[in-house]
């Protein structure tokens, strides 16, 4: 692989530009779309769209994943006509890429003039106060990978987007947080079904196991998945606001599982004890209930996405 250099960043920036009408050489908003979640680019006025396979533009690399479509799309979003570019599928550390190839295309945002970003995933939920469908507003979050050496930081610092040490206490914006709440209740999400937490990021790709999932939530986690962290702590180092929102698509199992011992002993008529867990070898999560559950409620993040935009437009006008 050939090390990527501020050159290469600025390669991939300049053949978009050149390739894009006017109206998308300042491009102020990016989004990203988790598995499934590909359809919020439909929430875009189609007579300004403009799409790139990952394929052909210097710099990028492909993804692999099911629900994960590998194209950039330009359009503009809402009644605001916000000029919005949209990663329909993103790259993963699970795939085989490294921290600079899965985050590449959030500094080309930055160089096209990127100041937020709205960053979606599909997660399991890992919170007794969430259920499958809720919308999970991000408020922190922690990188298992990030805490062993896996940042996306790590290496030479490119000066011209950012800092050596970044703080990233402020990952996702207070105030793009409460746009995302007005948004949300505006286009009638329910209050139940939609809350703010924690998410976790672990590298995949096989789900986490039932101590590591009682492990996560131990230490503070509401929700759990594969991408997202990466993505942020690169946008927060060029400056960009973050806006982060995670659909809660299957139930994290984190029961014990059933005693092999005590069933064995039950069988020989050795013992009468009841086992106190419950089996649970039919809840183990797998990527089509992810999809399944994104298609279910992409609608609600395509309203609330949608209108979060014309509030920001409003809100930024304003100040």
């Amino acid at each position: 692989m050939a090390a990527i250099t501020e050159a290469t960043y600025k390669a991939s920036s300049d053949y978009l530009i050149s390739k894009l009408p006017e109206d998308f050489h300042t491009v102020k908003l990016g989004v990203i779309c988790g598995s499934g979640l590909g359809g919020l680019v439909d929430t875009i006025d189609p007579t300004t769209k403009v799409e790139f396979l990952y394929k052909d533009i210097p710099g990028f690399v492909a993804s692999t994943v099911v629900g994960h479509a590998g194209k950039l799309v330009f359009g503009h979003l809402g009644e605001s006509r916000t000029p919005t570019v949209f990663m329909v599928g993103r790259y993963h550390f699970y795939e085989g890429y490294t921290m600079l190839q899965c985050t590449f295309p959030v500094r080309v945002m930055a160089l096209m003039g990127i100041q937020y970003l709205i960053v979606t995933n599909a997660a399991g939920g890992l919170s007794s106060d969430h259920k499958v469908g809720d919308l999970m507003i991000i408020n922190d979050h922690f990188s298992m990978p990030g805490m062993v050496g896996n940042n996306p930081l790590v290496g030479h610092n490119f000066d011209s987007f950012g800092t050596r040490f970044p703080a990233v206490s402020d990952a996702y914006t207070y105030a793009l947080r409460k746009l995302a709440f007005k948004a949300a209740f505006e286009v009638g999400i329910k209050t139940e079904d939609i809350r703010e937490g924690v998410y976790a990021m672990v590298s995949g790709p096989s789900f986490e196991t039932r101590a590591e999932a009682r492990y996560l939530a131990t230490i503070g986690a509401d929700a759990v998945g594969m991408s997202t962290v990466p993505e942020v702590v690169i946008a927060r180092h060029a400056g960009i606001k973050v806006l982060g929102i995670s659909l809660i698509t299957n139930d994290v199992v984190r029961a014990r599982g059933k005693d092999a011992k005590l069933e064995v002993l039950q069988e020989m008529g050795l013992s009468t004890e009841v086992d106190p867990e419950e089996d649970t070898e039919k809840s183990f999560a797998n990527h089509a209930e992810v999809l399944e559950t994104s298609a279910m409620r992409s609608n609600d993040l395509q309203r609330l996405v949608t209108r979060f935009t014309d509030l920001l437009a409003e809100s930024t006008k304003e100040n």
